[in-house]
Parts: C-alpha cells; sequence; structure tokens
C-alpha cells in the first residue's frame, strides 16, 4: 500500500450538494464533506444505495457544480468555466459500473478508446496511443481487439476497454463507480488486480464508489463510509474493517464473512428522507447501539437524538480513523472512576 502525500491530487473542501425535488423542498445529498485523495492512493467510499456517494463522485468529476464548498485539483479549486472543465476531465477520468453500457454498440473497439483522444484534439500517434492503452489493461495483442464490437467480447474484456478508454489520456485520477458490481465473480478479482498494477505501474490515484466493503478490503489503502449525505468513519482500510467505530460501519462489517463483529447486525428500516434529515446523529433512528441502551449507559442518548455532530475533517495525520458517533467520543472521554 501506497503511503499518504501530504500534497493531495484531488479534494473536497466543505461540500454541499443541493436538489430541489417535488413540492419545491430542498434535499441534500452531500453535507459538507472533506476527502484528501494523495498521487497513488485509492480511496474506497462505502455505503448504501441513496447514501450520497454517487453524487459526490459526480461533483468530483465536475459534472455536478457544489452548492458551496469546492473541489480542488492539485491544490488548485475546480473552475467551471468550459476551458476548464475539458482540461480537468482529461486529468480525471471516469469509469462507469455497466460497461455494456457505457460502450456504444456500434462503435468498435478502437473508436471507443480514441473517442477521448479526438474529444480533447489529440491526434499524433492515435494508433500507438489507443494500442498502448489497451495493452496497458491486459488486451494483447492490442491489434487483434481494433475490429472487434462490444458484443463480441466477455464481460472482463469490456470493462478492460472501458478502463483503457480512460487510460489513453494519462489521466492522474480515475472515478470508478461500483467497476466490478456487473461482472462475474471469477472475473473481479482481475479487475481488482488491474488496477492495483496500474496504480503501481503508474502512480494512478483512484476514488473507488462501492457497496462493498469486501472489494474495499482487498484493493483500497482507506476506506470512508457515507451515510446520508456525510462521511460518519474513515480511516485506514484495515483499521476501520477490523475495528469499526461507528455503529453504522459495525453494522455494515458484521455481515463480511469473518467478520469482527461478534452478531449480525441488522439494520431496521430504510435510510431517512434526504428532505428530512433526524436532528441529532442522522444515524440515531437506525442505531443499535441507542436501542441496546449503550448510548444511555453513556450518558449520550439523548445528545444522539437532539445535538448535531460535527462534520468530520480530513484523517488525522496520525494515521487514526475519524469517527462522527457521540458514544465512540463518549467512549474516548477519560471519566472521574477511569483508571488512572
Amino acid at each position: 500500500m501506497s503511503k499518504r502525500s501530504p500534497s493531495p491530487v484531488l479534494s473536497a473542501r466543505g461540500l454541499e450538494v443541493d436538489f430541489r425535488v417535488r413540492g419545491g423542498r430542498r434535499a441534500r445529498a452531500v453535507d459538507g464533506v472533506n476527502l484528501d485523495l494523495a498521487p497513488g492512493e485509492i480511496l474506497a467510499l462505502a455505503g448504501e444505495s441513496g447514501c450520497g456517494k454517487t453524487t459526490l463522485a459526480r461533483t468530483l468529476l465536475g459534472l455536478v457544480r457544489p452548492s458551496a464548498g469546492q473541489v480542488e485539483y492539485a491544490g488548485r479549486p475546480l473552475a467551471y468555466s468550459t476551458g476548464a472543465l475539458k482540461s480537468y476531465r482529461r486529468a480525471v477520468q471516469l469509469v462507469l459500473q455497466d460497461p455494456t453500457g457505457a460502450l456504444n454498440p456500434r462503435h468498435t473497439v478502437y473508436e471507443a478508446v480514441a473517442e477521448g483522444l479526438r474529444i480533447h484534439g489529440i491526434s499524433d500517434n492515435e494508433r500507438d496511443r489507443v494500442a498502448e492503452a489497451l495493452a496497458r489493461c491486459g488486451l494483447r495483442p492490442p491489434e487483434r481487439f481494433f475490429l472487434a464490437y462490444p458484443h463480441e467480447l466477455s464481460g472482463g474484456q469490456r470493462q478492460r476497454v472501458v478502463i483503457a478508454g480512460a487510460l489513453v489520456l494519462e489521466p492522474k485520477v480515475i472515478i470508478a463507480d461500483e467497476p466490478v458490481a456487473s461482472l462475474d465473480a471469477s472475473v473481479r478479482g482481475e479487475i481488482l488486480a488491474l488496477l492495483l498494477r496500474l496504480r503501481e505501474e503508474f502512480g494512478l490515484a483512484a476514488l473507488v464508489v462501492t457497496h462493498d466493503l469486501g472489494l474495499a478490503w482487498s484493493i483500497a489503502d482507506r476506506l470512508a463510509v457515507m451515510y446520508l449525505g456525510r462521511i460518519v468513519e474513515s480511516g485506514p482500510t484495515e483499521q476501520v474493517l477490523t475495528n469499526p467505530r461507528h455503529p453504522y460501519t459495525q453494522a455494515l462489517v458484521s455481515v463480511l464473512p469473518d467478520s469482527p463483529v461478534d452478531r449480525s447486525i441488522i439494520l431496521s428500516g430504510e435510510p431517512p428522507d434526504v428532505t428530512r434529515i433526524p436532528a441529532g446523529c442522522r444515524f440515531h433512528p437506525r442505531c443499535h447501539e441507542l436501542a441496546s441502551g449503550a448510548a444511555e449507559q453513556a450518558g449520550v442518548a439523548e445528545a444522539c437524538r437532539r445535538t448535531p455532530l460535527p462534520v468530520l475533517g480530513t484523517d488525522p495525520t496520525d494515521g487514526a480513523p475519524a469517527v462522527a458517533c457521540h458514544l465512540h467520543a463518549a467512549r474516548l472521554t477519560p471519566t472521574a472512576d477511569s483508571p488512572k
């Protein structure tokens, strides 16, 4: 695993994204997110469907303009002029979940990979660039695939073509939205190994959006867990998954094979409506620690229900996970009865 750099290549600073929904109500899909992605680092963003992770990814790509806060690339705020966004999207590329939907069925593999070069006006050595991108993604000899159509390829080969289409522009960052969710189990490992190899060989940084904590364990240096628009826990992947602190993370981890959580935690109900975010900790209506009386015993039950938690900053410099939870904070705070 790569070491974190003090100079992130991509950052979110107090990012908020609001939408208007039926009835004129405001829905806050992303609510004060702070993230740093270092060069050569893989960061997994995990959470249930509807937690805001895809909206966050689209905002980091410049496809959605934030309502507040900012995206920074190489330490500079992202500008939203047409020219600035075009340049930015060459450096920060998207890899979609469904390779079949991402590829035009009427385009050959060559045309699919060359499309980005043509959009960005890069005409020199097009054939060599396409061949190199395909070869990097394990499609060898690349010329064999030039005239193939998506329906003639396996699912794994289609996903490799999608990744090659991103790599041909020599980006510094890829943002991958559920990059192996649509693939057979036998192929998933190959694509994950490819992403790791690209990171090692080319220093490529990646934000991987996923609901699969097993994928995060396999590939990510760090893990950020998102719930109802906010990061509730983040830190080194191994630390977060072997010793989850936030009750939401505990519930997600509890269903993994060989989970460190000693019982399966079934979350009650669906995530709350984003137009009606609960008071206090936004997870408290579904929290097993509150339901079990553990929060009451620690003297924080009322705070869980009433007192908003501060937005998490980026991970502490000591590498310890950052956690937004009243109960976790109470357990870290020594009491008069604590041993000296």
